[in-house]
């Protein structure tokens, strides 16, 4: 899988208050780029723990469980887009379904 940006990711790793996730993100980034995921069940077979969202969403518990990442793929074209990286509390002021 193509994985656009990696740069929300480390925006969000460099920042002060969310250091512990580097090791994390930097582990799923390079797991899912050697994915080649045509639908929502491929990734499920990975990731017990991600959640399959309407409008082609998934979301990832990342960090033991610490950090929310919701990612958009496009199954057809291998592309995963970054739509948002955050804590819980964050994720549940977002609509994870059209972010």
């Amino acid at each position: 899988m193509r994985i656009i940006a990696i740069k929300t990711l480390k925006d969000f790793w460099q920042s002060q208050s969310h250091k512990d996730a580097q090791q994390p993100l930097r582990a799923w980034y390079h797991e899912v780029k050697k994915e080649t995921w045509s639908k929502p069940s491929n990734v499920k077979e990975k990731y017990k723990n991600a959640s399959i969202l309407k409008n082609k969403r998934v979301v990832f518990n990342i960090a033991g469980n610490k950090y929310r990442l919701v990612v958009a793929v496009q199954y057809d074209f291998q592309i995963v887009y970054i739509r948002f990286i955050g804590t819980h509390q964050e994720y549940d002021t977002i609509n994870a379904e059209i972010i």
